[in-house]
């Protein structure tokens, strides 16, 4: 919503009541984490890294005003940002999920219907007048700052691809002091935005798409929004024509408000420092085995297949990649039996001299506990319930997480193949150890 277009709440239309979709969107989300238990960073340019602090995927309002890419390489970077005052962090994923948490959990109190898009946005279900609408979502707004610590912009509208549109302009512009409501404008005034709106700006269409669409001479939201359904539909997709009815203000993008369980779960990381013995790689295996099965646990689900790969760098010929996959029998959420699994996989078909740089374990062919059981014919304890990975899960949510583990993952100094995250703020919210310290002055 560009500011010449933008009068606020002034003269606003209002509506006698109605169900219009709440888009609740992180500013600047990793950066804004980060600052929680570090107040000093506030206005201060800050960049949030990849693993192994590779390059930028994160940037404060204050980072973008200096024109700091993204993906921009740390090491280039590095002695410009120390000249300029840049702060730099590690991505602290236990810090920025357990945040998101926590605002999804408050999101729940202002309505029952809320659909988590993201780690840092939220599809949220209002009913009332447009001013109780309003007032609602500076409420939720305010309850995250003050409760959690991060803002907020919260977009109104009767469809979802308005709502994010209504999210960009409250987040742009200051005067609508984070909340902004299609319901607020006429519809010649709605129609001045949409035109002002390049139409690459709308969810959901994506740089190629923006090209494609260029070469038919739209170019903004109002073109989009204007052209023939129908012919979109054939040209591109059904969620093309969709997209352009939620532009009419005619919902028809759904989602589940809880999302069904995976069909496959995965975990996957580059090291710090190259792996280069069959030692080692069984480290990696059996730390990664206790943080998928995790996941699955998570979920409610148990495996069937175990899918495991190493790589070396593809920057450094020859490549070589590790790979295979097993049925398990039967279905496990146990960690000691997919990391025996991953190793009996990849270690034999490592090569030596050869520097792996990446590893992961992907679980498959995913199943209930209890539905369409097998048992393995020469099992000598068939049906017998491994309950290790659950014991596990009990004592790392009661101590925090990484309290005990398997092999190197009950490691607190963690192994030398680690993740590199030499800026790693504390994490606060998930370990004993690294909690905040409060000092009365």
């Amino acid at each position: 919503m560009p500011a010449s277009t933008v009068n606020g709440p002034a003269g606003s239309r209002s509506t006698t009541g109605g169900e219009r979709f709440a888009l609740v969107d992180v500013n600047s989300c990793f950066a804004a984490c980060e600052r929680i238990f570090h107040p000093e960073l506030e206005r201060r340019p800050v960049v949030v890294l990849s693993n192994n602090d590779g390059c930028v995927v994160a940037r404060s309002a204050e980072a973008k005003a200096m024109g700091i890419p993204m993906g921009e390489p740390w090491f280039r970077m590095q002695v410009w940002a120390d000249k300029n005052g840049v702060v730099a962090r590690s991505s602290n994923y236990e810090l920025y999920g357990e945040i998101s948490g926590r605002i999804m959990s408050m999101l729940r109190r202002f309505s029952d219907c809320v659909e988590v898009y993201s780690i840092d946005e939220a599809f949220v279900r209002l009913h009332g007048t447009t001013e109780q609408m309003t007032a609602t979502a500076r409420e939720m707004r305010h309850r995250i700052r003050h409760d959690i610590g991060v803002p907020v912009s919260v977009g109104i509208a009767p469809t979802r691809t308005l709502a994010k549109l209504a999210s960009h302009g409250a987040k742009q512009n200051a005067a609508l002091n984070g909340v902004a409501s299609i319901d607020w404008y006429s519809a010649d005034q709605l129609d001045r935005i949409l035109r002002a709106t390049p139409v690459s700006d709308i969810w959901g269409v994506g740089r190629r798409t923006n090209k494609q669409l260029a070469v038919l001479g739209i170019e903004t939201a109002a073109a989009l929004r204007d052209a023939d359904v129908e012919q979109m539909r054939r040209r591109f997709s059904v969620r093309m024509a969709h997209t352009m009815l939620e532009l009419r203000g005619k919902p028809c993008i759904d989602y589940d408000v809880q999302p069904g369980a995976r069909q496959q779960v995965m975990y996957s990381r580059s090291f710090s420092t190259p792996v280069t013995t069959v030692d080692e790689m069984h480290e990696v295996l059996t730390v990664y085995a206790q943080y998928v099965t995790r996941r699955l646990r998570a979920q409610g689900s148990v495996a069937g297949a175990v899918h495991a790969f190493a790589s070396t760098a593809w920057a450094s010929p020859p490549m070589h990649t590790a790979s295979g996959a097993i049925e398990v029998v039967p279905r496990t959420d146990d960690p000691v039996t997919v990391a025996n699994r991953a190793c009996a996989l990849i270690l034999p078909r490592m090569l030596e001299d050869r520097r792996y740089v990446r590893a992961g374990i992907t679980l498959s062919d995913l199943r209930q506990p209890g539905e369409q059981q097998e048992f393995d014919l020469f099992d000598e304890q068939p049906g017998k319930v491994h309950h290790l990975g659950s014991m596990l899960d009990r004592v790392n949510d009661r101590l925090g997480s990484h309290a005990v583990g398997l092999g190197a993952a009950g490691l607190k100094s963690g192994p030398t193949w680690q993740m590199k995250r030499e800026m790693l703020s504390p994490r606060a919210t998930t370990r004993w150890d690294e909690l905040a310290t409060v000092v009365a002055k």
